[in-house]
């Protein structure tokens, strides 16, 4: 069983940064992903980006390429998302979530993610 803390999320001019945290509580295996996953009102939640564990491949959507940084310190067992240049359409609620990548590319599935943190709110002003 893994649990998940998110910290960091709050209210930015747009143009601005923040960075999110995600502790993890519990066993990580090597086998895991850790993925950034947001929602906004009356859409669907889409993964923003995800790191694997034991290599650190990334995956970021092109929405947010060039923008957002995942990264993870695995003695701390803590990912990060550092957001720059935040437009109003990040605004969203911002999950952590965890699971065991079972084949190639699975970090960029959402079924491979089973355990989810409480969620952030980000809001990026105009």
């Amino acid at each position: 069983q893994v649990q998940l803390v998110e910290s960091g999320g709050g209210l930015v001019q747009a143009g601005g940064s923040l960075r999110l945290s995600c502790a993890a509580s519990g066993r990580i295996f090597s086998s895991y992903a850790m993925g950034w996953f947001r929602q906004a009102p009356g859409k669907e939640r889409e993964l923003v980006a995800a790191v694997t564990w034991s290599s650190g491949t990334t995956y970021y959507a092109d929405s947010v390429k060039g923008r957002f940084t995942i990264s993870r310190d695995n003695a701390k067992n803590t990912v990060y998302l550092e957001m720059n240049s935040l437009k109003p359409e990040d605004t969203a609620v911002y999950y952590c979530a965890a699971g065991q990548v079972r084949y190639g590319l699975g970090y960029r599935r959402i079924d491979t993610y089973d355990y989810w943190g409480q969620g952030t709110q980000v809001t990026v002003s105009s």
